[in-house]
């Protein structure tokens, strides 16, 4: 059943299924191995079967990558080195496969999907994206990806709901209308990826300035100071730094935002790509199907589906712990614990897409791990 609607989808979403989980805990007992040896792989395939609704859960594979681009209007005030046409330059790197996250999915035979949610600069149809299957928004749209796997070219989602924010730090980076149309475009593409068959999610995100308005969704949703949440993003200087973390507090102070409406958050200091990541969280959720967070733009997006629908965290696996400082702060207020920490802060999914064979394996060790006396083998 498909929940296009935010509403719809909000409404779907159910907490954990508490008795999913006590028959994990209670299989994880009796495998031939100590109790607790397997650590933090065994609270994770708890939680995994309280997210399906049965013990064990099934595979989390195939897996199925999104990549949101969008651009910012607050780029405008100084907070990226990088020039913002990079943001379309890279959404053809990763059409034609040579991105990182192009590379970890291929490994992981996870397909990846490029959603143009908002990007500024007009996407062009050249030698790198000949093949890439690209379409506008409909009913399969993100289908195709999942055909082949990770061998397949990624498919492009064309769903651009404006080009690139307005700048928040002198009005709301998006209308109500527009936060919502990025929300509902999330949603749409993991209906699509979940119709292809898609038993896993991972979120990524592409856009040059973003994690500025990511820090801002963080310190909204969590209550910290623009300073705890602020990092340095694709690299700048302790000038920049500072000069970012001002940034981000003119527009909070701007604008006030309640925490209780996520809609009007994402509108007033958000950017499409965060406001699709809470949209294809929130579905992945109503279909009980896990989701994979990665670095501090996801994180913040992951807030805003929280937000929206509290037990939709259940759905959520935090993959890695990204040194931009928001990030911790977000998993903190969620209580979700990183999977992975390889001091890593690219985006794109590529953390998240490192952890996918460790999801894959608390959940495998459930299904062909013998029991004690499946294997005749004497408990202590």
């Amino acid at each position: 059943m498909t929940h296009v609607t935010l509403e719809a989808t909000v409404a779907a979403v159910r907490p954990a299924d508490q008795p999913a989980m006590a028959a994990a805990r209670e299989l994880q007992g009796r495998l031939t191995k100590p109790a607790g040896s397997l650590g933090a792989l065994e609270e994770l395939s708890v939680r995994l079967a309280g997210v399906a609704g049965t013990c064990p859960p099934p595979l989390p594979i195939p897996a199925a990558v999104a990549v949101f681009a969008g651009d910012h209007g607050v780029h405008a005030q100084a907070v990226s080195p990088w020039p913002q046409e990079v943001t379309a330059q890279m959404v053809a790197n990763f059409l034609a496969g040579g991105a990182v996250v192009n590379a970890f999915a291929r490994q992981a035979g996870a397909a990846v999907t490029v959603v143009d949610v908002g990007v500024a600069t007009p996407l062009l149809q050249g030698p790198a994206d000949d093949d890439a299957s690209a379409a506008p928004m409909g009913g399969g749209e993100a289908s195709a990806a999942l055909v082949g796997g990770g061998d397949a070219r990624p498919a492009l989602v064309e769903a651009n709901v404006r080009r690139g924010t307005r700048d928040m730090t002198v009005e709301p980076a998006l209308t109500a209308d527009e936060a919502r149309a990025a929300v509902e475009t999330g949603i749409r593409v993991a209906e699509g990826l979940i119709a292809a068959g898609a038993a896993c999610l991972v979120a990524g995100d592409m856009g040059i300035a973003n994690t500025t308005p990511a820090a801002a969704l963080i310190a909204v949703f969590t209550g910290c100071t623009a300073e705890e949440a602020t990092g340095r993003g694709t690299g700048i200087d302790d000038a920049m730094h500072a000069h970012k973390i001002t940034v981000v507090r003119a527009a909070l102070d701007r604008h006030a935002p309640d925490p209780a409406d996520p809609l009007g958050v994402l509108a007033t200091v958000g950017g499409l790509e965060h406001a699709a990541i809470a949209g294809f969280i929130l579905a992945a959720a109503a279909h009980r199907i896990p989701v994979i967070i990665d670095g501090v733009i996801a994180a913040s997006g992951a807030l805003a589906a929280a937000a929206f629908a509290p037990d939709a965290v259940a759905a959520m696996v935090a993959g890695h712990l990204s040194v931009e400082p928001g990030a911790a702060v977000a998993l903190a207020h969620l209580g979700l614990e990183p999977l992975l920490d390889l001091g890593m802060r690219l985006g794109e999914g590529s953390g998240a897409v490192l952890a996918l064979p460790v999801v894959e394996a608390a959940v495998r060790v459930l299904h062909e791990v013998a029991t004690f006396d499946s294997a005749g083998v004497s408990e202590k």
